[in-house]
């Protein structure tokens, strides 16, 4: 089966590098034939919301997807109405691309599915936020409500005289103000639904963050006490949006509560663990979900964890001087706050594992 992949980043590049065991083909859609997927894979050369690029790659391939959800829902919805591709072809269908791309829509998702979420106002003006200060409180965080990644496009708030100049440096668009969460522990839950309704879950991850980055993710335990309400969050989404494909939900925990945060309706940075981690990576299973295969099994093999390489990549010598070390390079050049890759660490206990991800860290 040929698999369409629009973009061509390192999480396309992990999904090729999956489908190639299962003789699964990729070919990417990508700006730029300069990208991590091109490293193992086809490109074809064109933008995200071009519209014969798009009929090209539908055209070339069996089955589409996406790997983040900053593209052009507007575009793949026009080829939808135009019959170029059906929506039984391209997985996640538009509608979860459509709600995952506006924090508003996300919120009123969550809400709709009895899914506890922040408290939120939507802002249009700098008089809707002067107004939204007085119901939220402070602190808080101006979100804006489209293209916001890795910390981009959200601002915080802690005093009522950083309102206008915070305004200003999200170039007036809409936003979202939302309450800040005084939070346990930030989580995220993975689940995968296949074509014909199964569901299967990885362990929960932890999840450290640098300036709104991904640094640190760590798997917990099976028996996390939070595993089986955030199970029952996703499986609620996964239902409700006939959803195919690999789907991550962040959650914060406060007392015993989940408070979800964002979906991301693809494979995600804090499943990276998985490809050494888990019996079945994510990006396997994505690939299975969507070509109607059954899916692998999702058991974490001992203890693991996920750290970062954003911005520089350390001496490749020192850290594979270290057991049971797996550097994913994604072959992009080196600049500020741009992942590069990742690390996975494996052991056989918690304390093995602290042990070895002490001497990453020393390293990075």
């Amino acid at each position: 089966m040929h698999i369409g992949v629009i973009g061509g980043g390192q999480l396309a590049q992990m999904m090729a590098l999956a489908g190639y065991p299962l003789g699964l083909k990729v070919t990417c859609l990508e700006p730029t034939v300069a990208c991590s997927a091109g490293l193992v894979t086809d490109v074809i050369v064109g933008e995200y919301d071009d519209i014969r690029q798009l009929k090209q790659l539908a055209d070339q391939t069996d089955v589409l997807t996406y790997e983040f959800e900053n593209i052009s829902y507007e575009t793949l919805a026009q080829l939808d109405r135009q019959h170029q591709f059906t929506p039984k072809r391209l997985y996640p269908t538009t509608a979860a691309l459509r709600i995952s791309q506006d924090r508003l829509q996300e919120k009123q998702f969550f809400e709709a599915l009895q899914i506890p979420t922040t408290r939120y106002l939507p802002i249009d003006s700098l008089l809707d936020l002067q107004a939204a200060i007085t119901q939220i409180g402070l602190p808080a965080i101006l979100k804006t409500r489209r293209f916001g990644y890795d910390g981009k496009g959200q601002q915080p708030l802690t005093s009522p005289e950083d309102l206008s100049a915070v305004w200003a440096t999200l170039e007036n668009q809409a936003c979202l103000l939302e309450n800040k969460v005084s939070f346990d522990r930030e989580i995220s839950c993975i689940g995968v639904r296949n074509i014909q309704g199964e569901i299967r879950f990885y362990a929960l991850t932890e999840n450290q963050h640098k300036s709104g980055i991904l640094h640190l993710s760590r798997v917990t335990a099976q028996q996390d006490p939070m595993t089986a309400l955030a199970q029952t969050y996703v499986t609620r989404i996964l239902t409700q949006l006939d959803y195919v494909g690999v789907l991550t939900v962040e959650f914060f925990e406060q007392a015993g509560q989940l408070i979800a945060n964002e979906i991301a309706p693809r494979v995600h940075n804090s499943g990276h663990w998985t490809i050494e981690g888990a019996d079945t990576s994510q990006f396997e299973n994505h690939l299975r979900a969507i070509c109607g295969l059954p899916l692998g099994a999702t058991e974490t093999r001992g203890q693991v964890a996920m750290l970062n390489l954003v911005g520089e990549i350390p001496p490749l010598e020192k850290m594979l001087s270290i057991p049971n070390i797996h550097v994913h390079l994604y072959g992009k050049t080196p600049r500020a706050r741009r992942k590069l890759g990742h690390v996975t660490i494996c052991a056989a206990s918690q304390e093995m594992l602290n042990q070895r991800l002490t001497a990453l860290l020393k390293i990075i």
